[in-house]
């Protein structure tokens, strides 16, 4: 006789439909999406993250070997996510070689995409040098910046997310999203020297648009006010255009918000109105502030 927990736990898998993935193929796990973008990160930074040196002569095997490893991964990966979508919406993709077609043809052009991703990259990476005082090289960015480390996952995970690839660009995000604490959808758009400070608890939705030379601190939020499912499609979340710049723990909401080019956005501001071009927005200061001298207490 069957354990009745189990009994019960099988028996709700009957009556409990939407989380169940049964009779399907396997989905695009979390571990292998994750050993793709650590192969990339090799592939992007060479010498930055191996465990053995690169050197001339043997740069173009390694790279070559690597490569492979990402072009088998994510074409498996894709595979399986395009087929989930195709039952999904109820059709049936096992008689067909459309789905493997597409897999493959999203992989080869992203392999392709790689050398304009390196040069996008490199100038996130020189934005962020310039943009910290802190830092002491483009180096240290590459290695420990966490803002950078989610920018990079942003930028792969935003290909996959154009060429209308299921479930994996979210994955991506979500993993850099765990690991950093910035949380930038891949739907986002999100244009050059991109540059985020600190970075924890900076949250950027899905139809955000972001221009070029844009500076981030901490806690920001670019975020939409609360919709329903049926306004899923319009734009929901601000537009900040070119040479801005959002201190810590600011809040600006809305598709129709829109931050003018070269503003300053002071910290603990709440936005849900569009600012000029050139502006210059602060928070009123807490009035009710108390200072005590530490001999008084």
């Amino acid at each position: 006789m069957k354990n009745k927990n189990i009994e019960a736990i099988l028996k709700s898998y009957k009556e409990i439909g939407v989380i169940n993935h049964l009779e399907g193929d396997n989905l695009p796990s979390r571990k292998s999406i994750h050993q793709i973008l650590d192969t990339l990160r090799e592939i992007i930074f060479p010498g930055f993250f191996e465990t053995t040196k690169l050197e001339s002569s043997n740069l173009a095997a390694i790279t070559e070997k690597k490569v492979d490893e990402v072009i088998n991964l994510l074409k498996i990966k894709i595979f399986k996510s395009v087929c989930w979508e195709c039952k999904q919406n109820k059709e049936d993709c096992s008689k067909s070689t459309a789905c493997q077609e597409k897999a493959n043809k999203i992989t080869d052009e992203f392999i392709s995409y790689i050398p304009a991703l390196r040069k996008e990259l490199k100038d996130d990476a020189t934005a962020n040098f310039k943009g910290d005082p802190a830092a002491k090289s483009v180096s240290e960015i590459i290695l420990t910046y966490p803002g950078f480390q989610a920018i990079t996952v942003y930028r792969v995970a935003n290909f996959f997310y154009k060429k209308q690839v299921p479930l994996i660009p979210r994955i991506m995000t979500e993993i850099s999203h765990s690991e950093t604490g910035v949380d930038i959808h891949p739907g986002a758009n999100i244009g050059k020297n991109f540059c985020i400070d600190h970075g924890t608890g900076i949250v950027i939705g899905e139809t955000s648009v972001i221009g070029n030379n844009v500076k981030l601190y901490q806690g920001v939020t670019i975020g939409a006010v609360s919709v329903k499912n049926k306004t899923v499609n319009a734009k929901r979340h601000p537009t900040i255009n070119d040479n801005v710049v959002i201190y810590a723990r600011t809040t600006i909401l809305g598709g129709n918000t829109i931050i003018g080019k070269n503003c300053i956005i002071g910290g603990n501001v709440w936005l849900t109105k569009s600012v000029p071009d050139n502006s210059k927005i602060y928070g009123a200061p807490d009035t009710k502030q108390i200072i005590r001298n530490n001999n008084n207490v």
